[in-house]
């Protein structure tokens, strides 16, 4: 327990140390085969759209939540004689209402599928119109609202830390996550819906703040760098990294919890609904945004920092000052060694006296 106890506190002083710079090559290979699989699952899956960006009529049922009672309404659905309703897609919403999704409906034909449903044993039947030109304009506003934060994310990180390779690291971050949060949807056939929307663009800033903490660690250990003689700047950043690494692990785990505790309730008790899409998003989009911030945003930073030709001369000047302190050190050890050879070899050339008892 006591080695735990210090543990954060070795890895700050810099007496512990993950080679997270170092083996840059080997994190950027996991994220692309995770992003190849996100986009594999884009591709092969596609996404389910909800109601609300494709378009149609919601009929909420209240009736008890089986997969009995799910058949019945689908069939009742189909037995209304309302052939432009398409396939209807049915799930529980709680214990004891369902949900039924169609096409775009006339009143009319709306009227029918619901005096179905009330024969086929729902109490009380309300429904939903909703027409495609809202889910656009939804789409739309949260396009102009990620392209505006991307901007936002692009000036404020350049404009604090005067440093444009760290908001190139940032954004590439912040749409490796997108990216997996999506990919994510895709395979698991959760419906997109609004909630999701914002589960996206909360994502973006737990994201971003998380990479802001460590790069303003990278900027402190960093202050000064050219002057340095005893670390790199990659060494200086990756001592940035296992700095702030129990803090990061601790605020994710702390964010986690309850987001997985939405995401137990939503799935397992509330069937489908606005709290399971968004949880579903946080989630991921919180353990991708813990990932890329030690893995990926800093990592790049580095890389991109390292091309310059300023920072290439010190890390030579850091490389030869530790090889002559390495040269002094041999030098003054060799003496000290050939000393302790040379007595050794005189104590065994003297002739060695034996003494013998006097007879009495």
């Amino acid at each position: 327990m006591s080695k735990l106890s210090t543990f954060g506190h070795d890895l700050y002083e810099g007496r512990v140390s993950f080679n997270f710079i170092g083996r840059r090559k080997l994190w950027y290979s996991i994220s692309v085969a995770i992003l190849i699989l996100s986009g594999a699952g884009m591709i092969v899956r596609g996404f389910n759209m909800g109601i609300e960006f494709k378009g149609g009529v919601e009929f909420t049922a209240q009736i008890a939540a089986t997969s009995a009672n799910v058949d019945k309404l689908v069939n009742a659905v189909d037995d209304a004689g309302v052939p432009e309703a398409g396939d209807p897609i049915a799930v529980t919403s709680g214990n004891d209402a369902i949900r039924i999704q169609t096409k775009a409906l006339t009143q009319d034909q709306a009227t029918k599928i619901e005096q179905s449903l009330t024969k086929a044993g729902a109490t009380e039947v309300s429904q939903n119109l909703i027409g495609p030109s809202w889910g656009k304009q939804v789409a739309q506003k949260a396009l102009t609202g990620l392209a505006v934060f991307i901007v936002l994310v692009i000036f404020l990180i350049w404009g604090y830390f005067r440093e444009w390779r760290m908001s190139v690291a940032a954004i590439v971050a912040l749409a490796h996550d997108l990216v997996i949060t999506i990919g994510v949807y895709a395979w698991s056939g959760f419906e997109v819906t609004p909630a999701t929307v914002t589960g996206l663009l909360t994502i973006l800033g737990y994201s971003l703040y998380d990479t802001v903490v460590v790069f303003d660690k990278v900027r402190e250990n960093t202050r000064g760098f050219m002057k340095m003689t005893n670390r790199t700047y990659a060494e200086s950043a990756n001592l940035a990294i296992n700095q702030t690494l129990v803090r990061s692990i601790n605020t994710s785990i702390t964010a986690l919890l309850p987001v997985a505790a939405l995401l137990i309730v939503g799935v397992a008790y509330l069937g489908n609904g606005p709290l399971k899409d968004l949880a579903l998003a946080l989630f991921v989009g919180m353990a991708a945004g813990a990932y890329s911030s030690i893995f990926i945003a800093t990592p790049l930073a580095s890389q991109l920092k390292e091309m310059e030709p300023d920072v290439k001369a010190q890390a030579l000047r850091v490389y030869a000052a530790r090889a002559k302190a390495a040269a002094a050190t041999t030098a003054v050890a060799a003496p000290v060694t050939r000393d302790v050879v040379a007595s050794g070899a005189a104590k065994r050339a003297q002739p060695q006296r034996t003494t013998r008892s006097k007879r009495r």
